[in-house]
């Protein structure tokens, strides 16, 4: 691993080609059999590795074909999460999963309370201003704040990768050489892919948690500030935020890392 690129790890088949519509098709059947509900594929977000749609009884399911290899026996992110408080994250309802050793994934399904706020920027770079309120970023901080002050086990895995202390220094020292000492001090519970398609407006609602476990302190923010470099100011403000966080737990250590931007 030598370039910061190498941290994006893509899935065998991308759920967006035809052979993946196909299969995308089939493990909707499966979900709609088992979970016994039908889902409304007018609805469909469909990304490289995962498929949410809307369902007859106004909950959301998303699907995801995940790598063996990387299921690092960790179980459900999602379900995992369901036992976080004080979060404004889904409520989870019930999950499926299989194996298809024919293509080497295992499909995961989780049926949660449907958002009714939608995702800032669901793809793409965010180039015009989500005009986010006092509110909104307090509820923001108020959520990651309750998750880095719980305990895990878990381990983020940041695109499908586990985030460990050599996977990061690999990665910086891909970009920048061995000046830096990246040594970690303090591994606190992060989401692992902050993002603005995983942020909705008007309201705050923080989506997508198959990925979220221990981190380097500091990971939500950075990785929310670097979606928001094309937007200078919503970039400072980002960062202006986790920076105010970082001295609030310098001057009260006892209180944990922070999580908050």
């Amino acid at each position: 691993m030598s370039t910061v690129s190498s941290l994006v790890a893509s899935p065998p088949v991308d759920l967006r080609s035809d052979r993946g519509t196909m299969l995308v098709e089939r493990a909707l059947g499966r979900v709609e059999a088992a979970l016994q509900v039908r889902l409304d594929r007018g609805s469909a977000v469909r990304k490289r590795r995962s498929v949410g749609t809307v369902t007859e009884r106004d909950t959301w399911v998303r699907v995801e074909a995940r790598p063996v290899a990387k299921l690092f026996g960790q179980g459900n992110g999602v379900e995992a999460a369901a036992a976080l408080e004080g979060i404004a994250k889904p409520v989870w309802h019930a999950s499926l999963t299989w194996d298809d050793t024919e293509l080497g994934v295992q499909w995961r399904a989780d049926e949660t309370s449907l958002v009714p706020d939608a995702p800032i920027k669901p793809g793409g770079t965010l180039t015009v201003d989500p005009m986010l309120d006092d509110r909104w970023w307090e509820r923001l901080n108020a959520s990651l704040d309750a998750l880095t002050a719980t305990s895990t086990t878990r381990v983020s895995t940041v695109h499908t990768e586990l985030m460990t202390q050599d996977r990061l220094t690999a990665a910086i020292a891909g970009a920048f050489g061995q000046r830096v000492d990246t040594t970690v001090e303090h591994w606190v519970p992060a989401h692992g892919d902050l993002n603005w398609a995983n942020l909705t407006a008007p309201v705050c609602w923080v989506l997508d948690w198959e990925d979220w476990g221990r981190a380097p302190r500091g990971l939500d923010a950075a990785t929310l500030w670097r979606a928001s470099l094309a937007m200078p100011a919503l970039a400072e403000r980002v960062r202006s935020r986790a920076a105010v966080a970082a001295g609030a737990d310098r001057a009260a250590p006892d209180r944990g890392p922070p999580g908050r931007c």
